[in-house]
């Protein structure tokens, strides 16, 4: 992963990412989208903000009882398909797939934002290693998974697959070696998707330090949990509009701004090797 870039670092929407001219120009009107762990929080504004803008949605998440809430909310908007879906589970990630087919024909934006996060207290020799696991096997394998049967759908419409991943991924931090090593191997994981799936924009997204019941897990780190909930969801809308698909296939944070990249960085990037989290060998 290359050093931090020196660009502006945004807390909530600015001008580069305003989502009001998708919103009034209904640019993602004919699309289907994809969003896992899109019940609350993160979730469920990136679902409100890819239905204001007209596309037609799949939410999935474990409790029905929060998806029927949410489809009830962005039903009003655009179609909507609450599918209840454990993504540890592949016998479930199939049956949502099977599902977003039957009903909508074709995916064309996956949003893999399903996560889990646990308690950075205390060494993880002192903790229960079946929690440390369940840690690593949603953030993994749940995201492997998502892949594993989205990956043939949007090969057929040169889709997008956003991996929401955290700053954590390229951090070592004291007592959340769970978080991390997973975080971590999602950003390998994308390095393989654009490998073996070359027609598919695949990203791995910091949504930002945003205060919801996955991150008050860790209270202390409280005070840095400054962004809003509307800066992933119109960071997305933005790199999954098609203007921005020389910055595929890498990570990239909410936090910076996306013109300033662009104007600074593009060639960069673009290079290869920029924002990528790779083995060079000599």
């Amino acid at each position: 992963m290359s050093e931090d870039l020196q660009v502006t670092e945004r807390h909530d929407i600015y001008p580069t990412i305003d989502p009001k001219p998708h919103f009034t120009e209904q640019s993602y009107a004919g699309k289907v989208v994809l969003i896992t762990g899109a019940s609350k929080g993160i979730g469920e504004s990136i679902a409100t903000f890819y239905a204001k803008a007209g596309a037609s949605l799949v939410i999935a998440a474990r409790s029905q009882a929060t998806l029927d809430a949410v489809q009830k909310t962005i039903g009003v908007l655009t179609e909507v398909l609450a599918v209840p879906t454990d993504v540890t589970e592949t016998n479930a990630i199939e049956h949502l797939l099977n599902a977003t087919i039957s009903k909508f024909g074709k995916l064309d934006i996956v949003i893999a934002n399903a996560g889990k996060a646990d308690p950075w207290d205390k060494p993880f020799t002192e903790k229960d290693p079946n929690e440390w696991w369940k840690t690593v096997e949603v953030n993994i394998r749940g995201l492997y998974n998502i892949a594993h049967y989205a990956l043939p759908h949007l090969d057929k419409t040169e889709g997008y697959f956003v991996n929401i991943s955290s700053a954590a991924a390229n951090s070592r931090t004291p007592f959340a070696s769970a978080y991390c090593v997973s975080k971590h191997a999602g950003l390998r994981l994308n390095e393989f998707i654009a490998m073996e799936h070359p027609k598919v924009k695949a990203f791995s997204v910091h949504p930002g330090s945003i205060k919801t019941d996955t991150s008050m897990l860790n209270p202390s780190w409280e005070a840095y949990m400054v962004d809003t909930l509307q800066l992933p969801a119109a960071t997305l809308l933005a790199i999954t509009s098609g203007k921005y698909n020389w910055l595929a296939n890498t990570f990239f944070s909410s936090n910076w701004d996306l013109g300033e990249v662009e104007k600074k960085y593009k060639d960069k990037i673009t290079s290869g090797g920029f924002l990528v989290s790779q083995l060079n060998l000599p």
